[in-house]
Parts: C-alpha cells; sequence; structure tokens
C-alpha cells in the first residue's frame, strides 16, 4: 500500500503540485483486514485528497483484488501538523539563540513581512 502511494504522490508532485502539497502529509495505515485508516490534517486537505481518492483507491483495489476494502477517514492535526516558518517566526527563533538580534532590529527595522 505504502509504494502505491509514494507512487501517486510522484505522479502527483509533476502533474499536479496543489494537491501534491495538500496531500503529502496523509498517512494511510492499514487497520484491519479489509480496512484502512487515512489520517489528514484538515478538512481542505481532505477536500483536495477526494479529488484523486477514488481513482487512487480503484487502481489499490485492483492491483490486490481486493474489492471489499473500507476507508476510513481521521482527523489526526497533532501528529501531522507541519508549521509553515514565516521570515518573522523564523527571525524570532533567532532572537531566542542570540538576543541582541532583537536589538539590531530595533535599530535597523528589518522588513519581516
Amino acid at each position: 500500500m505504502q509504494a502505491e502511494w509514494n507512487l501517486l504522490l510522484k505522479q502527483l508532485q509533476k502533474k499536479d503540485t496543489f494537491v501534491f502539497n495538500a496531500i503529502k502529509s496523509f498517512k494511510l495505515v492499514k487497520s484491519g483486514e479489509n480496512q484502512i485508516t487515512v489520517m489528514f490534517p484538515s478538512d481542505s486537505a481532505k477536500v483536495e485528497f477526494d479529488k484523486v481518492s477514488r481513482e487512487f483507491f480503484n487502481h489499490f483495489k485492483t492491483k490486490v483484488h481486493n474489492f471489499s476494502i473500507e476507508i476510513v477517514y481521521q482527523r489526526d492535526v497533532e501528529n501531522l501538523k507541519i508549521e509553515v516558518m514565516t521570515k518573522r517566526k523564523i527571525f524570532e527563533k533567532f532572537v531566542q539563540k542570540n538576543p541582541l538580534l532583537k536589538d539590531l532590529d530595533d535599530l535597523m527595522r528589518f522588513d519581516l513581512t
């Protein structure tokens, strides 16, 4: 299952980068003999996944010759959270390591937008 998932991600990376970026953090887990749990970080990412999920699961069911596989969706924000690093957040991390940067920012007034 993981090999097919990685293949889909590679294809999407070339074909549709927007969908790829939305679903690359999804985790697929075999939770039973005929059950796959899809863990997703947000509802908007799930909407993008729905665009390709039917084709992916039909291909997977055909490949393994098991058409009784059920798909269960589970929201998993804690483990799949990806933090977007802005220039301001990066600067604040550096300020924690070197507090003199804050004084330099006050003096120079960096544009961190």
